[in-house]
Formats: structure tokens, C-alpha cells, sequence
């Protein structure tokens, strides 16, 4: 293995607040008409204080307790992103228990399995569609006790066993507070930070999901230093919509609200995203590489539509930034006087307006992670001014343990060692691993996956790096994933899919090539903006597969196909491809709740269009 690299520590979780709910009452006692989060109701941005955060999570946590809910009892959560998630969780949390975070895109199967894995005794819903998935697999869930309904609208009439309303259930911990008003803070002084907080489920590309156990430690260390690093204060704010039971969310919306005082604000829905960032205009955003995707395809698609003298004006501008962008970075931050004057003059052109449309007029930290980025959308965002930055790791390591940081930022790495954290790279396969206190405990009643997890002291992360200028990472991709072709040539299909994937046309990409003369792919077009596309120039079509189908849809791909090959090396290109003739769903085991591809899946479900592009004509 070659030589450790170790980063500087950074300061430690203090004994009065080693635990979420520790912090969270000092933030009640310090600031209790302070505002933590916003919530969108009926078109209004409501603000949510420190005294409800506080009162709610009391009231609810002696309400599970009176329900039987100790130490280390597992409690789920199934529900989008709202205040009521992280107040149950910090519940839960308060009584030494265990919080089961459930993507809210889960289908019932996935459901079930969560359940039973992780023996949960009473699951928090949000509303009759989750209720709905519950009851369908509550007898083979023989640990499941009780089902708490957020939003109980429509299910008054089910007349099922142990189905309660959440309005019902607080107020009854309404009443235990005020008979035993010093209850509560009890049990929070009981917390520990070495206490499992909370199970969250791997995304299960390759087999079924595991529960990594994260301790009040993990998560709390780990994201102190990744948000003393970035730079992260009180005056933050940020749009929470990527589910709370992935750890990227949990650090933004459930640790750094207790840890330094950021407000968080809810997305009304998923689907809304665009419209909340725009009126809230958040300071810090993150996002996955996916919505970045759409962002600038969205832009790509209404330029497309404009007036020959916009088309040209963003093309001049776009370029000139790209210069720009370059430069600055090369100047840690700074441009010369005359560079200045032109990127005043691109603001007043383009790059203001840009930035406004997406709602990215105020961020000071916007952040890419959790899958491979392609260098083309750093470059791009950086074009238009906003300071884009990456950050790796993993649910296995509490969060991220590399960032850029500052303006030492390189499109094609994921930055430098983060605080409390050591890192190296296995000399026979370049594996990343990691070791410091933010290391999960392990999975789930799974002690053979656990102890692969921690081979030799280290954490196997499952990546490919090598180590840049710098000291800055690289991430080659998945060792799982790396293709070995006929020829032995060995292929990480990441950087090549990204480049496809640049294309405002392009949703998915999927490289082929494992045992094959050469490579080829499955391509899902972007339908919102081909559909566009195909309208403009009067192409009839009535369905996805209908417009994946029509010939001049395949030479569109192909002229971007062709384009990304004179990029490659010649073992490196993508010789033929095929279509998909539908969008990949989770719904059909054919992505993960986090919209990663489960790529053996793809390729059994689509084994007659691989076959095709084999076959000896």
C-alpha cells in the first residue's frame, strides 16, 4: 500500500454537545425565536423557530417513549423532505433509538425490505401513498408494531389496527411534557455520541441494500469538517430536497442547523425545484450531478428556441467565460483588470441573468457530488460565475472526506484530504481507503460485510483513485465497474458515460464492453428536450419509444456519439449504440432511490439490444 496521507485535525465534537439532540437544545435555550427552517404551504415561504423544533421533538420523543421505544429500537421514517422528518428523527434520536431513514420514491418491495432488515417498530408516514405501501406489506413485517400518519387525509376510513395520526400522537406528548417537564432533557443528557443514530441504506446497484450503522460521532465530525472547510456559517441557508435519508442531505438540513446555525428550507416537491431555488435563492447548494444535468440542459434548450441574435450571444459569451473561468481559477480566485472589465461586460450580457433563471444569484458554495462529474459541467457553471465545487465520499465514511476548497479547484478530481481524515491507495488495485472518526460501525446484522468493509484497519471504498498535483484525488470510477475488454484492455466507463451524457439530448448512458472485441452503449435520450427538438422541426411521434425510434432521433445521437469518440483514445470509443426504447425507472429495478443504473440489471433486461450490436452481419 503506498504512504498515508493524513489531514490536520479538526476540532473535536465537545462532551456538552456530542449528540444531535444535545446540540439542538442549545440551540433552543440560545436562540429560540431564531428561525431554522422555512416551509412552503399554499405559495407561502412559513418560518419554523428553534422553540417549535425544540417543543415538537420533546412532545414526540416522550410520546414514542410511552410507546415503548428505548435503546436502540429502530424507528422508520418514510416521508419527503419536511420539518416532521427531522423532528422525528431527533426524537427518536433523544431516546437512544435508531432512525431508518426510507426514500420516499421507494416503491412497497423496497419497503419491505427496509423493514424487515432493520427489525423497525413503529414506521413515521407521510401520507395516504406511503400508508397505502405500509399496509400492503405490514404482515410480512412481523417486527412492525404502529404506523404514524403525517398527513392522514384519506385514510380515515381505513379502520386498520394501529394506524395513527401524527397531530394525534403529539398531542398526547404534549400532555406527558407538561406532567414531567424535566423528562425530556434527561433523556437527552443520556444520549452518547458513540450511540448508532441512525441505519442508512446503501443504494444496492449490486445486490441488496445494507444498513450502515453511523454513529452521533460519525455524522457529527465528519460534517464539522467538511463545513468549517467549505466555509459554512449562520448566514447560510439552503434548499433541503434531496431525501433525508441519504447522509448528503442529512449534513445540510439535520447537522449543520445544530452545529452552526444554517437555515434550512424545504422544497415543496420534487418536481418544484427550480421554482423554489428561484425564490429562495439560497446561499449553499448541493446538488447531484443529475439536476446540474438538467440545469444547463433546460438553458441549452430555451437558447435553442431563441431568436438567432440570443443563440449568438450566448455562444460568444459562453466562450468567453470558459476563458475567464480559467483564468481565475489559475489566479486562486482573482482576474486582471482588463479580464475584469470583460467578465463585468459577460455579467451585463448573459451571466446574470443565468445565474438569476436558476436561482443561483446568492450561492456562495454550490456543491456536485455523490456520482462521477464530467469536467465539461464544472467548466460550464464556472463559465456563467458560479464557484462549483466537488466532494467525495461516502455513506460508509459519515460524509465527505475530499473537497476543493477555496479556489484550489481542478474539474477533474474531487479535491484535497478533508479534516480528520487519513487516506491511501492500495498498491495492487489503487482502491481508496480511508480511515478517521467518522467511519461507520458497520452494517446491519451483516458482521462478514462489515468486516470486508474494515479489511486491515482501513475502509475499502470501492473506488479507483490516484493521487494528482496537489495532493488533489482522482476518481478513475467503481473497481466494480471497470471493464476489461477482449483485448484486456481495462475501461472506467464513468468518464466516458459523462461525456455522453453532456449532450442536452442524452439522460443515460451506459457503457458495454466486459469480454467484447470492443465497446458500445445504451443511450436514453432526454425527453423533455427532444421532444422540444422533434416538435420544432415537425416530427410526428406519440410515445418515449415512438420518438427514440424515429430516424432522424438516431442521427441526432449519433452526430454527438461521433463528436465524443474524436475525444477518446481508439480503444476508448464507443463503436455502436442502440436507443432505449423507454426511461429507466426504480420502480422497475432498473435504478436505485439515489437514480444510479443498476447496470446488471440494464443488462439482462436489455440483453436483445446488446446482442444486436455484437451480432456478425
Amino acid at each position: 500500500m503506498t504512504a498515508a496521507t493524513t489531514a490536520s485535525a479538526a476540532p473535536s465534537v465537545g462532551a456538552l454537545g456530542d449528540t444531535v439532540p444535545k446540540l439542538m437544545l442549545e440551540r433552543v435555550r440560545q436562540h429560540p425565536d431564531r428561525v431554522v427552517f422555512r416551509e412552503k404551504k399554499l405559495g407561502i415561504w412559513e418560518p419554523v423557530r428553534w422553540k417549535r423544533y425544540g417543543d415538537d421533538v420533546a412532545a414526540l420523543a416522550l410520546a414514542l417513549r410511552d410507546r415503548g421505544i428505548g435503546h436502540r429500537d429502530r424507528v422508520a421514517v418514510h416521508s419527503e423532505n419536511r420539518p416532521e422528518w427531522v423532528f422525528a428523527d431527533v426524537a427518536i434520536e433523544s431516546l437512544g433509538a435508531i432512525v431508518v431513514g426510507i426514500y420516499p420514491t421507494s416503491p412497497a418491495a423496497e419497503l419491505r425490505y427496509v423493514l424487515q432488515n432493520s427489525g423497525a417498530r413503529i414506521l413515521i408516514a407521510e401520507d395516504q401513498e406511503q400508508v397505502d405501501k405500509a399496509i400492503e406489506v405490514w404482515p410480512d413485517c412481523p417486527a412492525l408494531e404502529r404506523v404514524i400518519v403525517i398527513e392522514p387525509r384519506g385514510t380515515a376510513r381505513y379502520g386498520v389496527p394501529r394506524l395513527e395520526t401524527y397531530d394525534v400522537v403529539l398531542a398526547e406528548g404534549r400532555v406527558a411534557v407538561a406532567a414531567e417537564p424535566l423528562a425530556f432533557a434527561h433523556l437527552v443528557a443520556s444520549t452518547s455520541a458513540e450511540d448508532v443514530a441512525v441505519l442508512v441504506y446503501t443504494s444496492g446497484t449490486t445486490g441488496p441494500p445494507k444498513g450502515a450503522m453511523l454513529t452521533h460521532a460519525n455524522g457529527l465530525v465528519a460534517s464539522r469538517g467538511f463545513i468549517e472547510a467549505i466555509g459554512g456559517n449562520e448566514t447560510d441557508t439552503n434548499l433541503a430536497y434531496l431525501p433525508l435519508c441519504h447522509l448528503a442531505e442529512r449534513v445540510w438540513t439535520l447537522y449543520a442547523p445544530v452545529l452552526v446555525g444554517t437555515i434550512a428550507n424545504f422544497a415543496e416537491s420534487i418536481d418544484t425545484v427550480q421554482r423554489d431555488i428561484y425564490e429562495i435563492a439560497p446561499t449553499f447548494f448541493g446538488a447531484v450531478p443529475r439536476i446540474m444535468e438538467k440545469m444547463r440542459s433546460g438553458v441549452e434548450s430555451r437558447v435553442a428556441d431563441s431568436s438567432r441574435v440570443k443563440r449568438a450571444n450566448y455562444a460568444f459569451w459562453i466562450a468567453q467565460g470558459r476563458g475567464l473561468a480559467a483564468k481565475r481559477l489559475a489566479n486562486n480566485g482573482h482576474l486582471g483588470g482588463l479580464d475584469r472589465l470583460r467578465y463585468g461586460l459577460g455579467d451585463v450580457m448573459l451571466f446574470r441573468s443565468l445565474r438569476d433563471r436558476l436561482g443561483m444569484k446568492r450561492v456562495r458554495h454550490c456543491l456536485i457530488g455523490t456520482a462521477p462529474v464530467a469536467p465539461e459541467l464544472m467548466e460550464y457553471f464556472h463559465a456563467i460565475g458560479i464557484r462549483m465545487i466537488q466532494a467525495y465520499g461516502q455513506t460508509e465514511c459519515g460524509g465527505a472526506s475530499h473537497a476543493h476548497r477555496g479556489w484550489d479547484i481542478r474539474f477533474d478530481t474531487v479535491g484535497v484530504l478533508l479534516p480528520t481524515y487519513e487516506y491511501m491507495l492500495d498498491e495492487a488495485t489503487s482502491e481508496v481507503l480511508l480511515r478517521g472518526p467518522g467511519n461507520f460501525v458497520g452494517y446491519w446484522g451483516n458482521p462478514e460485510a462489515s468486516a470486508s468493509a474494515f479489511a486491515d484497519g482501513w475502509l475499502h471504498t470501492g473506488d479507483q483513485g490516484v493521487i494528482a498535483e496537489g495532493g488533489h484525488l482522482k476518481i478513475i470510477g467503481r473497481i466494480k465497474d471497470i471493464i476489461i475488454t477482449a483485448g484486456g484492455k481495462n475501461i472506467s466507463p464513468s468518464e466516458i458515460e459523462n461525456k455522453l451524457k453532456f449532450s442536452p439530448y442524452i439522460a443515460e448512458a451506459i457503457l458495454i464492453g466486459e469480454s467484447r472485441p470492443y465497446l458500445t452503449a445504451l443511450i436514453g435520450i432526454e425527453f423533455d428536450t427532444v421532444s422540444k427538438w422533434a416538435e420544432k422541426r415537425g416530427i410526428a411521434y406519440t410515445t418515449f419509444r415512438d420518438l427514440s425510434e424515429r430516424p432522424e432521433v438516431v442521427v441526432l445521437v449519433t452526430e454527438w456519439v461521433d463528436q465524443v469518440n474524436t475525444q477518446l483514445a481508439r480503444v476508448e470509443t464507443v463503436r455502436k449504440f442502440r436507443l432505449l426504447p423507454k426511461e429507466l425507472d426504480q420502480d422497475d429495478e432498473e435504478l436505485t432511490a439515489t437514480q444510479k443504473v443498476k447496470r446488471s440489471v440494464i443488462a439482462r433486461r436489455f440483453e436483445n439490444l446488446i446482442s444486436e450490436m455484437y451480432r456478425v452481419s
